[in-house]
């Protein structure tokens, strides 16, 4: 049986681990938008990032992933997760939205949505944003199912969660053209599925 003494390394780590990955991500979505996202090399995000190439391939298997890696999902799941008990499902989509994004400085709101811009307006990385989607369903129905006390399999479950991911997912792309607030689109976006989506 391992002490606390025994897991503190272990989260030390990990969270050194987290820093590492932020600030590569970071470095890498400043060079792809001042100077392209073809133009810039894993050389230079390794460069900027001050690490080595070989610790650039640790945390990011191609230069596609330092851009789809998106590190608010796990977050906006345990916030969604943690809404209060009296608020319905896409109520809670809502508030955990609101919470994780209010908590972002402007630096880090700019750089999400550099992200978002960059897998909007590069093919290949358009392309693969197809298998974070369906990460994302996973994710999410695993926390509906954990909210509402059902099992993640449940058609019910999976129908909900792959209504409000193709919901957000359009909200992605009208933000990324427009100079719109990202969670205030999610939030117009989700209220409309939360109405029946009048047409």
């Amino acid at each position: 049986m391992s002490s606390s003494r025994d897991e503190q390394p272990l989260g030390l780590r990990e969270r050194k681990k987290a820093r590492t990955r932020a600030a590569i991500q970071g470095h890498a979505l400043r060079l792809f938008t001042a100077q392209g996202y073809a133009e810039t090399t894993i050389e230079q995000i390794a460069a900027a990032a001050e690490v080595s190439q070989s610790t650039f391939f640790r945390y990011f298997p191609t230069k596609e992933d330092t851009v789809l890696y998106d590190r608010l999902d796990p977050v906006l799941m345990k916030a969604f997760v943690e809404q209060p008990a009296e608020l319905t499902p896409l109520q809670a989509v809502r508030a955990a939205c609101a919470q994780v994004f209010a908590r972002l400085d402007a630096e880090e709101s700019e750089l999400e949505r550099a992200r978002q811009r960059l897998v909007f307006s590069v093919p290949e990385l358009r392309n693969r944003m197809i298998e974070h989607i369906a990460a994302g369903l996973g994710m999410l129905a695993e926390a509906a199912a954990e909210r509402a006390g059902r099992d993640p399999g449940d058609f019910t479950v999976r129908v909900w969660s792959g209504a409000v991911i193709g919901v957000v997912f359009a909200a992605y792309f009208s933000a990324a053209e427009a100079p719109e607030n990202l969670v205030d689109v999610i939030d117009k976006a989700v209220t409309l599925l939360e109405d029946g989506l009048p047409l």
